[in-house]
């Protein structure tokens, strides 16, 4: 019962941050799960956050995508244009 109210807990934290800490959080518990000096419990509880962030981080980029396509319809056009790297 524990793990299912930390789970939500953890859910729950992700829908408050956005997507740059959402980010940083997950490249903390990468480094912190590849340096291999955690206990496989800490370990597991790590990759419960990084899937939760790693879906949060799709959910606002696939937002992101929508709210783009929607400003480029309204302007008329019906194709997206790459962005360009200067």
């Amino acid at each position: 019962m524990s793990k299912k109210k930390t789970s939500k807990k953890s859910t729950k934290k992700t829908d408050t941050l956005n997507f740059e800490d959402s980010m940083v959080e997950l490249e903390s518990l990468v480094e912190r799960m590849e340096n291999g000096e955690q206990s496989l419990e800490d370990s597991l509880k790590d990759f419960e956050r990084g899937i939760a962030l790693t879906r949060s981080c799709q959910k606002s980029l696939q937002e992101t995508e929508q709210k783009i396509q929607q400003l480029i319809e309204k302007n008329g056009k019906d194709e997206l244009v790459n962005f360009e790297e200067e």
